[in-house]
């Protein structure tokens, strides 16, 4: 769901990132990853992050879809109509709790919505096809996306693998379930004020990598060469201005993802959009930190963490 740096290209200091800084970086991971045995753990450690410490990034590019029950709203919104095109990434490094075997995968991650024509044209505005009325678009900025700490150690194992062809797979389900509405005040037009969506992920590794990848003692420099095949099923994204309880249907995104060895090898159509209006997503965090999802990056950043509300938001910024 997610999400690398060049220090040099881009003028940022990265933990690690000079020659023999792992040695003495108390954060690196290296020192305790290089105690891992299992395949599985080795593998879906990488992904979340590079076991030399440095900044890796997720790439990400898909489609959006609407999921309506009953084809309810058309032809103004039909179901299966391509609404947008989603183009981003996701920052990430592995921190370690200093003197410790905890480890925490850092992350920030920007995902634009774009043209349904054209995925490098980012969208300002969207006409709500329900209300007719046009609304500012607002990217997935998540500052930030934390998981951990795992506790890693010779013991630490990893998913079930599956080999399909020359490649190993592995797959990560997960059902979200928040009540906004308890959490922050706001039931953002969600039904019993709970935002509830699906999050699907399958990891995809060239058998040629894994075996580059998995010798036991050692600490792999650079990213691991990964593809992944992601779908979320959720509500309608908070700039849309749909209430959920009233406009009964879901977003469906679907995905491709895979891993650059750094924020430097980003196409620099994306690069330019991020460093013109957020330049934060230039690199991961340095250290453990609260997590965002859409919808509470939303409440922090476009509702002045609760100073409006969601519904006002939407009568402030529709235009007719």
């Amino acid at each position: 769901m997610s999400a690398a740096l060049t220090a040099l290209a881009v003028g940022v200091a990265v933990p690690g990132a000079a020659a023999g800084d792992e040695l003495d970086d108390p954060t690196a991971p290296g020192p305790v990853y290089k105690t891992v045995t299992d395949k599985s753990a080795l593998l879906s450690l990488q992904t979340n992050g590079r076991p030399d410490g440095r900044d890796m990034v997720f790439r990400i590019s898909g489609s959006v879809y609407a999921n309506i029950e009953g084809n309810a709203y058309d032809p103004s919104l039909r179901h299966g109509q391509k609404l947008f095109n989603i183009e981003g990434y996701n920052i990430r490094r592995l921190y370690r709790v200093p003197g410790t075997t905890q480890l925490y995968q850092l992350s920030r991650e920007i995902v634009f919505y774009t043209d349904p024509a054209d995925p490098t044209k980012v969208l300002r505005e969207w006409k709500n096809p329900i209300d007719s009325k046009t609304y500012p678009v607002v990217p997935i900025n998540n500052d930030a996306v934390n998981f951990g700490p795992f506790n890693v150690t010779s013991s630490y194992v990893g998913p079930p693998l599956r080999q399909m062809h020359d490649e190993t797979e592995w797959t990560s389900d997960i059902p979200v379930r928040t009540d906004l509405k308890t959490a922050l005040g706001d039931s953002f037009g969600l039904v019993n004020g709970v935002y509830a969506a699906q999050e699907m992920f399958d990891f995809y590794v060239d058998e040629r990598e894994v075996a580059a990848r998995t010798v036991a003692g050692s600490v792999p420099k650079g990213a691991m060469k990964t593809k992944i095949s992601w779908a979320r099923t959720s509500p309608w994204a908070p700039f849309m201005c749909l209430p959920e309880t009233d406009v009964r249907g879901q977003l469906t995104y679907h995905a491709r993802s895979w891993s650059l060895d750094s924020y430097g090898e980003i196409e620099p159509w994306l690069r330019a959009e991020v460093e013109a209006a957020y330049p934060l997503y230039k690199a991961a965090p340095t250290a453990p930190g609260p997590s965002e999802n859409s919808w509470t990056s939303f409440y922090n950043k476009q509702l002045g963490k609760g100073a409006t509300t969601w519904a006002s938001w939407c009568a402030a910024n529709g235009k007719a």
